[in-house]
Formats: structure tokens, C-alpha cells, sequence
């Protein structure tokens, strides 16, 4: 089967004292190949700890995880990782960057220059490719960063709370940007955001995850993703569909806190 495939997934950390915390419990999901899909969830709810399942950093301790129908046993050139900083290596150029996966991978430089100066002029960096890291603002080095992983070409993109260091309106712009890579190069990309209105503009699925354990509580269908392809971001954003169903997680989610808020205090009191 192709794309990912989240097979009753359960995670449970075991603490120094002899305790446990139970981060997952029986997830599943299916993602098909090219699909966009955001998560989002009050805190542990295990947003990251399903994402670095995925990504095969972690293990779990029940369930299996499967791309394009083979087991995850561990990170792999399939699955790419997008982080909240861009992970850069600063003291390099913006070009030594994105060729660096490319050049471990012993590609030969004429097809890496054609590809990396494509993915500078798609993600909006011509010109840009000589500067050193560290002299790019946030919204540039997260360019460079989905520019990197691009260059591996990754089967999967996964992105951990990719635009949360952003300013306002570049993260808009950003997530403009998402959407136009996703859909020229096709990558199925599974998104982790604590911003509901990001969650909805995104993804084609939205999974609102519940925590003590992290499970899924409910799932959305979305039209706003292919709107945003041609659309502007605002007009999408002011839609009464969107705002209905942003009022309807943002209630969701409040609760949860609210239960979870509750909980904290119970076990304080006793």
C-alpha cells in the first residue's frame, strides 16, 4: 500500500521513579500518497512523539508504521524532517545547504547546481544562494530548510511546528509557500501545528488529537487547502465554512485544556 500507514500506535514512557506516562494509545491513520494532513491537540496530547515515530526516531511500544508498505525502523532518505528553527548548518551558504544531502549522496555537481538553483528560484531565495545562514531573517532560513529537504527528494515531509518562530504576516506567507511546494513536487506531508487557523488552512485532513493518552479525537475533511492554491489567504480565512469549523476545534480544544486544567488540580489537592 502506498503512502503511510499508522497501525494502532501506542507509546509509553517509562520515568526514573518506576512510573509511566502513556503518550499514545491504539492511533491509527491512513495517509495517501500527495495528501496534506495537520495535526493539532492541547499539550500531550503526543503530537511530536507520533511525529518522531514516524520519522523513526523513537520506537513504539505497540503498533506498526508503515511507508509506501514498508515497516519504519528507523529514520530513513524516505521521510524528510522540517523543524520549528531550520536545523541549518549556519557557518554554511544558503547553496552549501540545500546540496549538502545531495552531495553525501554522491549525486554529480552539474545535477546538483540544476537543483539547487531550481528549488532557490521555487522557494523565493535567487540570488541568496552565496550568503552565509546566519545573515538570512527566520522566514528566509525556513526556506532554506524546506529547500533542503526538497533536495533529497523524500518520499514524506514531515514538518514540526514548521512557521511557529515566525512573525504574523510571514507565516502567512509561508504557508502560502507550503501549499505551492506541495503541490508542485507532490510530497505527502504530515503537519504538527498548535494554531488552528494554520491547522485549517493546510490541511486537506485536519486530526485533532486528545491527550492522557494522545489519541485521535476527531477528524475534518477540508476544502481550504485547494482554495488556498488560488485564492486569497485572507478571503479563505474571513469564510463563514472556515470560521464555523475554526469556532467548533477552538471549543474542542478549550475543553480539553479546561479537563485537563481540572485533572492537574485534583491530582495537586490530594
Amino acid at each position: 500500500m502506498s503512502g503511510i500507514v499508522l497501525d494502532k500506535i501506542s507509546m509509553v514512557y517509562t520515568l526514573n521513579d518506576g512510573g509511566e506516562v502513556h503518550a499514545l494509545d491504539d492511533v491509527s491513520l491512513d495517509i495517501a500518497d500527495g495528501e496534506i494532513v495537520t495535526v493539532l491537540g492541547p499539550s500531550g496530547c503526543g503530537k511530536t512523539t507520533l511525529l518522531n515515530i514516524l520519522a523513526g526516531f523513537l520506537s513504539p511500544t505497540k503498533g506498526e508504521v508503515r511507508v509506501e508498505g514498508k515497516p519504519v525502523t528507523g529514520p530513513g532518505p524516505d521521510r524528510g524532517m522540517v523543524f520549528q528553527q531550520g536545523a541549518l548548518f549556519e557557518w554554511l551558504t544558503v547553496s552549501e545547504n540545500v546540496s549538502f544531502g545531495p552531495r553525501m549522496a554522491g549525486k554529480p555537481k552539474k545535477e546538483i547546481a540544476e537543483t539547487v538553483a531550481h528549488l532557490l528560484d521555487t522557494v523565493g531565495l535567487q540570488g541568496f544562494g552565496e550568503k552565509p545562514v546566519y545573515q538570512l531573517s527566520g522566514g528566509m532560513q525556513q526556506r532554506v530548510a524546506l529547500a533542503r529537504c526538497l533536495a533529497n527528494d523524500p518520499k514524506v515531509i514531515l514538518m514540526d511546528e514548521p512557521l511557529g518562530a515566525l512573525d504574523a504576516l510571514t507565516r502567512e506567507k509561508m504557508q502560502g509557500l507550503v501549499l505551492k511546494l506541495w503541490k508542485e513536487f507532490g510530497k505527502t506531508i504530515l503537519l504538527i501545528t498548535h494554531s488552528v487557523e494554520e491547522a485549517l488552512f493546510l490541511g486537506e485532513r485536519l486530526i485533532v488529537m486528545a491527550p492522557r493518552p494522545g489519541r485521535i479525537k476527531k477528524e475534518f475533511r477540508l476544502p481550504f487547502a485547494d482554495q488556498g492554491l488560488s485564492k486569497d489567504p485572507r478571503d479563505i480565512k474571513a469564510a463563514p465554512d472556515f470560521v464555523r469549523t475554526r469556532e467548533e476545534i477552538l471549543s474542542m480544544i478549550w475543553e480539553m485544556e479546561e479537563q485537563i486544567m481540572g485533572q492537574s488540580e485534583s491530582e495537586t489537592s490530594e
